[in-house]
């Protein structure tokens, strides 16, 4: 008997069986506002001397340069997918705009705390009416496209690195609207260094994590939810499968997991039905949705030349 194959066909899907046209519409909008704002933070940070409202607008600028290699790469990758050279499409290219984002997000945020420090020693009057005005702006509109981000966050590596940065930016925006009102009130100039250390220090810990998550990734890691050494049980469990050997299981991109084995079963046994009830299993039991898996009989020999 001769070993069979059984691959499955690979579509990137949201969870909730919403295409990429979806997320492409919503990053489109989240840019579009987002983009207005920069511009309006830039010249009013400006004018106003504010650090903590140009810390914010550099911040925003990661945004806008985020979600537009979002948009870029979710577009190359629709493009890409039938390309002989590119077996697995350009799908991974959405992990690479998300780490090359986060390369951004430190950027910024070490330059925010290291210019507050400076600003800490010598203060900068800043204008806070002007200021409080644009901040207010600030929160309308990180707020918006906050909730146009959200409900899609977990269907895409990028749209979930730039919900991040828009929650981050919500947050730094109430930071800044509290520093206006703060001096507005006080006079205490201080206030305005010590929110741009707050909003760059709140950013960190948000883009390390993303950027451990990319680099997993490019790694072929095994996906953190997933249980490898269960994954071979439960296939070695099926009727028939012998033993379970040469599997591989990683992310292609977000949310789609992909995983490679070779099964083998005693000689004589329906190939065909071990292909079945192995789909099943990685489907059902483990959300692996793309498998490709090679069902041998224990007769066979050689297979050991190529185990990884």
């Amino acid at each position: 008997m001769g070993g069979a194959h059984h691959h499955d066909h690979l579509d990137h899907h949201a969870p909730d069986g919403r295409s990429s046209g979806d997320h492409k519409r919503r990053l489109a909008l989240a840019l579009g506002v987002l983009g207005a704002l920069f511009v309006v933070e830039v010249a009013a940070a400006m004018w106003t001397s504010s650090l903590a409202l140009l810390s914010d607008a550099g911040h925003m600028l990661t945004d806008v340069a985020g979600i537009g290699m979002a948009l870029a790469a979710l577009h190359l990758a629709d493009r890409g997918s039938d390309r002989d050279d590119h077996t697995f499409g350009l799908y991974r290219l959405e992990i690479l705009a998300a780490l090359a984002n986060t390369a951004l997000l430190f950027g910024v945020a070490i330059w925010v705390v290291l210019e507050a420090v400076r600003r800490l020693d010598d203060p900068v009057e800043v204008l806070s009416g002007p200021m409080l005005a644009v901040a207010i702006l600030g929160l309308g509109a990180n707020f918006g496209a906050f909730l146009i981000l959200r409900d899609r966050a977990a269907g895409s590596m990028n749209v979930e690195g730039a919900y991040l940065e828009v929650m981050a930016d919500l947050v730094g925006s109430i930071g800044v609207v509290a520093a206006a009102a703060t001096i507005a009130v006080t006079g205490w100039t201080w206030v305005d260094p010590a929110v741009g250390v707050a909003i760059g220090l709140f950013i960190l810990p948000r883009t390390w994590r993303l950027a451990a998550r990319a680099l997993r990734i490019l790694l072929q890691a095994a996906p953190p939810g997933v249980d490898v050494p269960g994954v071979a049980r439960d296939l070695g469990a099926i009727p028939g499968v012998v033993d379970v050997h040469d599997l591989h299981i990683w992310t292609l991109t977000s949310d789609m997991e992909v995983a490679t084995a070779h099964v083998m079963v005693r000689a004589g046994t329906d190939a065909h039905a071990v292909l079945d009830q192995a789909r099943v299993v990685l489907r059902d039991q483990h959300g692996i949705g793309h498998a490709t898996l090679q069902v041998e009989p224990d007769d066979h020999h050689g297979c050991d030349e190529v185990n990884w």
